[in-house]
């Protein structure tokens, strides 16, 4: 009987089952040789996307895979599934594990790309995540380790290959007995794997990520809610995400936020504003939205919370249903605050007020 298998285990290059399955800096997978032969040959791209390859750039081991295909390939007596697909993930008691971790959490800021490569190369990553699954003081101190990890292009890569975003996920759901970190190294984390924009859509597509880290920001402590609003951020730079977070009741929680002043909850909401489903939710609440931004206008504790404030308003007030919400704003006295911002010593704040003057003047005429 011939043994049907996975499309996933073929190269997109030679259509043959993987002997050596690698991850390039685009996100897919090729076997080693083949993708080898594409780049000796003069090729800069990738094969599938045809996007530009970094100057630097190297393959990536995806362990994950390789072990997949290892089990599909010999489930026979003599060749049984081997239940630790990594060899060098540690059986040793949890105190040892503990101690490794530290160990490599600081070899790992020591040494640089270099040493967190080789990490990455020998199938670290898979051992990290399991620990990372275990106990409320494994997972900190895993979860720390990964975040330098993620320090890297190519790492961020390798280990969203390696199924960090659940783990990570999974992490943010828990809720330890013990006073950790480790909900809020997860979130960090998130936002180190999202600064490539090539995982931002494939962490939003996570059923959960967004979610939980909406969650975070209405039930989490007060650097929880720093870092949730921080991995939105990063994220809602990819339309898709913008959606997806105003569908999990982001804009109510990031507006309660920005009332009393957690800049990066505004940083959000000014993304939101720039989809039609972010306006659509803040017009439900008009006169509390604009009220929160006109009083970050009038007493902003940062010059760039009163930037995103500004943006935020001329999202809203260009944007469909515009007049409402000018009207609005210049009920709450918003037009005679920005009059003053025109002057500002700040160039972003003086032209960003300027902007939303000539807006809410153009509504009063359309008014």
């Amino acid at each position: 009987m011939t043994t049907q298998f996975p499309d996933d285990f073929k190269c997109p290059i030679s259509l043959e089952i993987m002997s050596d399955p690698v991850i390039l800096s685009s996100g897919h997978t090729f076997d080693r040789s083949s993708i080898q032969r594409w780049l000796d040959s003069g090729n800069r791209t990738c094969p599938i996307t045809k996007q530009p390859l970094p100057s630097h750039f190297s393959l990536i081991p995806n362990h994950a895979l390789r072990s997949l295909i290892s089990n599909f390939t010999l489930p026979s007596p003599n060749h049984p599934p081997n239940p630790n697909p990594n060899p060098d993930l540690p059986s040793s008691p949890p105190h040892l594990k503990l101690d490794s971790l530290i160990q490599l959490t600081r070899l790992s800021k020591r040494g640089g790309p270099l040493f967190r490569q080789r990490l990455m190369d020998s199938g670290a990553a898979s051992a990290v995540l399991s620990c990372a699954a275990a106990s409320p003081r494994l997972r900190e101190s895993a979860l720390a380790l990964l975040l330098n990890l993620s320090l890297d292009d190519d790492s961020k890569v390798g280990l969203v290959a390696e199924g960090a975003i659940s783990v990570l996920v999974d992490s943010l759901l828990c809720i330890d007995d013990c006073n950790c970190n480790s909900r809020a190294y997860a979130a960090t984390v998130l936002t180190s794997l999202a600064m490539l924009d090539v995982n931002k859509g494939t962490i939003g597509a996570h059923p959960c990520a967004i979610s939980v880290l909406v969650s975070l920001l209405s039930g989490g402590n007060e650097r929880e809610r720093r870092e949730a609003a921080t991995a939105l951020f990063v994220l809602c730079s990819f339309d898709d995400n913008k959606k997806r977070a105003v569908e999990c009741g982001a804009v109510g929680v990031l507006v309660e936020l920005g009332g009393v002043g957690v800049e990066r909850a505004l940083g959000v909401l000014s993304l939101l504003g720039k989809c039609r489903e972010g306006r659509e939710e803040m017009g439900r609440n008009v006169g509390c939205v604009v009220g929160v931004l006109v009083g970050v206008l009038r007493g902003g504790k940062s010059a760039r919370s009163v930037v995103y404030a500004l943006s935020l308003l001329n999202s809203l007030c260009c944007g469909g249903g515009g007049e409402r919400f000018g009207v609005e704003v210049m009920r709450h006295g918003g037009l005679e605050v920005c009059l003053g911002l025109v002057e500002d010593e700040n160039d972003k704040i003086s032209r960003n007020a300027s902007a939303l003057v000539q807006s809410l003047r153009s509504c009063r005429l359309r008014g």
